[in-house]
């Protein structure tokens, strides 16, 4: 569990993040949504340690990430798992390779161990064929699954995932999606999503915060999301055609109810 109290940042004269308090539970699919700007890749690196807030607290369990000296934070940081924007594999690297990369820089394994471990890894993302071949002879998706598998390659208690859709078609955006989720719960890992898809969304959505302007504007799920009479909200999450649609149907159907 990660708990943030009563976070505040600014840069300057201008405050990014106003009084943030959260809580993200194991097993279950943590989202931070909201416009560009709204503060979400800020508190993203807060709760990595990336940045310091300038006042709150973040808990993992009941370790204050704020007041960690360099090895305390180096060590929580071997029990996380990032997935990043563009996947962020080494191009002269295998796929096998990039995965065993965190294991061979943070691990005492055996070779064998290690062997094991990643053997397993992709295994479970369905890439041990690709296992040999470099980034750039495989697909975009493929990539997103070699990078889902390196980062839980440690068998981390907590996973941070940004856009992990980005650039991806629809149907791969949903196998990544449902990919990520299954991993979550299969391993009861505290996973925090940062998006701006809104198939994700409704998709896996099962905790999601509405960041508008630094502020936690709006806390709920993807069936909340339907329902909700928030102006922001609904703004932010009905700008296209679609899902504008969706929810015309689900009034129309809740008035003939």
């Amino acid at each position: 569990m990660i708990d943030v109290q009563n976070i505040f940042k600014s840069f300057d004269e201008n405050r990014v993040l106003k009084d943030i308090s959260a809580v993200f539970d194991p097993g279950k699919t943590n989202l931070i949504i909201g416009r560009s700007g709204s503060g979400k890749t800020i508190f993203m690196k807060l709760l990595i340690g990336l940045l310091r807030p300038d006042s709150g607290k973040i808990f993992y369990s009941e370790r204050n990430l704020i007041t960690m000296r360099k090895k305390e934070l180096n060590l929580l940081r071997r029990e996380m798992g990032m997935l990043f924007q563009g996947s962020a594999l080494f191009d002269s690297m295998t796929v096998r390779e990039n995965v065993e990369f965190p294991l061979v820089m943070f691990t005492r394994e055996s070779r064998k161990e290690r062997e094991k471990r990643v053997d397993f890894c992709l295994e479970r993302v369905n890439l041990l064929e690709a296992a040999h071949l470099l980034p750039s002879e495989i697909s975009g998706g493929m990539m997103k699954r070699a990078a889902i598998a390196r980062a839980i390659a440690m068998n981390p208690r907590y996973l941070f995932c940004d856009e992990p859709n980005s650039g991806l078609d629809p149907k791969t955006a949903l196998l990544i999606d449902d990919l990520i989720h299954d991993i979550t719960t299969e391993y009861n890992m505290t996973t925090v999503i940062n998006t701006h898809d809104m198939n994700s969304v409704m998709n896996i959505g099962e905790k999601i915060i509405f960041l508008n302007n630094g502020i936690k504007e709006w806390e709920g799920n993807k069936d909340g999301i339907m329902n909700s009479s928030n102006k922001e909200l609904n703004d932010f999450v009905f700008a296209s055609d679609l899902f504008k649609k969706v929810k015309e149907v689900e009034n129309l159907s809740y008035e003939e109810g």
